[in-house]
């Protein structure tokens, strides 16, 4: 007999249905499932302006916005029962109008080459326009474009709307992939700098509705970006922070019978595992405006697994920017600590990839703090960083897999086992090859280690500025706190001076916590730890 376990009344089987994967509004109102409802911030963004741009990673809300969207301007006002906008204390109504949209998702539009990206572009406006039933007669897809938009306004009377997914997929796909694939997305870039350019047209802006177009980075040379100048771009628009991913807020109303359904199934209280998830999933920062969303994807997969996974980064491998990393020889530590001014991530073009806008409009680090003019950022939770830094430190030493050796190095430190921990790291580092082209110096070797203690899962912080100088490496515990210093061809004792010398544990004492400090030397010729040393505060 198959036993239901229930929590407060609710039996497992029965929990309110996770939309995990589904990026269709109207799927997920008719099945019932759980609808973080966004509506406040569409009808704001419907009813300021025209023209829209949104960044966001992937699998962070963005086509589920389209499709929202979408369901709105095609008058389904039954969807809409419940939520903000048909229930809202403001008198705020919508008309309920009809309007013709067309809709283009560039995760479904091949781009192989740039002769697939045409072909495909054409057979998607050719079904739309047959959904319609119009014939397309013009020759080529900017002239087919033109022609589907008059066409529209004409048979239905109302002003079209326009909503593309994605519009970057054909560029960034060909990223980090050498000279021949970079050529690829250029000429790829070129094609939809054409294509886009009709929306901006002397006879489409009349019969134009709205515009909202998404993607994960922002390419200056593309004519929505170029040229469309009163295209509004909410990446990091205050009032919009919101529109994606979950503040803490839904999190609790929305999911609140899955929280306690979790938090039983891992025997800890409700505010544990909110404690968790926030430190795993959480962080997100899109604006000036001090507010932190959690990933949407990785929450569902926790839910529906109920497990705290690494969901959102195992979905997809940024290849692209790991060889962006290696090429110009970023010192990995220093990524979260990254700073740089908002005009650096309004735009940018192939040729000249900026890192740090990369990294941030893709999700993989995310606004810590702001000081004037000066943005700093960091890693924006515990599964990106983890996984991230992972990824780069099996990339950085030529692909080494034993990643069984790096399942006890927080525990060691954890319990103190300081001969343990030293012994492991010793046996990875032997056992990387030695055809590496970073020279051997303590650069080298701190980033060796900051990788491999941050892919165990050490919330290990590197470059910890202090009054008199950096600190190397800060590993944090509830009980505890390690300050390491390393030297290379040195002395481990010259490293446990350097520490005491400038008072580098002032800021950690009163709080309760036993604080070591660790001087690591490294040999350039042996490629290791060479000598070691600790002292208890």
């Amino acid at each position: 007999m198959r036993v239901i376990f229930t929590v407060k009344g609710l039996s497992m089987n029965n929990l309110p249905t996770l939309p995990t994967g589904n990026s269709s509004f109207e799927n997920i109102r008719l099945n019932g499932d759980i609808y973080v409802d966004k509506t406040r911030y569409i009808y704001n963004m419907v009813n300021d302006g025209k023209y829209y741009f949104l960044s966001r990673p992937r699998r962070f809300g963005k086509s589920l916005m389209i499709s929202t969207l979408k369901c709105l301007f095609e008058g389904k006002k039954k969807l809409f029962e419940g939520l903000w906008l048909e229930n809202n204390n403001q008198n705020i109504t919508w008309d309920w109008k009809k309007h013709p949209v067309i809709t283009l998702d560039f995760n479904e539009i091949s781009h192989e080459t740039p002769e697939i990206l045409i072909q495909s572009i054409e057979e998607h406006l050719i079904e739309i326009a047959s959904s319609y039933d119009i014939e397309l007669k013009r020759s080529f897809i900017k002239g087919k474009f033109k022609e589907l938009i008059l066409s529209l306004n004409q048979k239905t009377g109302m002003p079209v709307v326009f909503l593309i997914d994605e519009y970057d997929k054909p560029l960034i796909d060909h990223l980090g992939k050498g000279d021949d694939a970079l050529l690829l997305a250029k000429r790829n870039r070129d094609i939809l700098k054409d294509f886009f350019g009709v929306i901006k047209g002397v006879k489409i802006s009349p019969v134009t509705r709205f515009v909202f177009i998404t993607g994960v980075s922002k390419f200056s040379q593309v004519s929505i970006f170029s040229e469309l100048n009163n295209l509004t771009d909410l990446t990091m628009h205050q009032k919009y922070a919101e529109m994606t991913g979950y503040t803490d807020t839904e999190l609790k109303e929305c999911f609140s019978s899955h929280i306690d359904s979790f938090a039983h199934e891992l025997s800890i209280s409700p505010c544990e595992l909110l404690l968790r998830m926030k430190q795993y999933y959480n962080g997100y920062r899109f604006s000036e405006k001090d507010i932190k969303v959690y990933n949407p994807f990785s929450v569902l997969r926790a839910f529906g697994e109920q497990a705290l996974k690494p969901y959102w980064f195992a979905s997809g491998t940024p290849s692209f920017l790991i060889n962006l990393i290696k090429e110009k020889r970023w010192y990995i530590p220093e990524i979260e600590k990254m700073s740089a001014t908002i005009s650096l991530f309004s735009a940018y073009d192939l040729e000249t990839l900026h890192l740090e806008a990369i990294l941030f409009q893709a999700g993989y680090i995310t606004i810590k703090d702001i000081r004037g003019m000066l943005y700093t950022f960091d890693y924006p939770n515990q599964e990106v960083k983890t996984a991230f830094l992972e990824n780069l430190f099996y990339t950085y030493t030529e692909h080494f897999r034993e990643a069984s050796r790096f399942a006890l190095l927080c525990e060691y430190l954890e319990l103190g086992e300081l001969d343990n921990f030293i012994e492991t790291m010793k046996a990875i580092y032997a056992s990387i090859p030695n055809i590496l082209e970073s020279k051997r110096d303590e650069a080298y070797f701190h980033t060796i280690f900051y990788l491999m203690v941050s892919a165990s899962g050490i919330r290990a912080q590197s470059e910890v500025l202090t009054c008199k100088g950096r600190i190397d490496m800060v590993v944090e515990f509830t009980d505890m706190v390690y300050i390491l210093e390393f030297k290379c061809n040195q002395s481990s004792s010259e490293a446990i001076r350097q520490i005491r010398d400038k008072n580098y544990a002032h800021q950690f004492l009163g709080k309760g916590k036993a604080i070591y400090l660790m001087g690591i030397n490294f040999d350039n010729k042996e490629r290791n730890i060479s000598d070691w040393k600790h002292e208890l505060l």
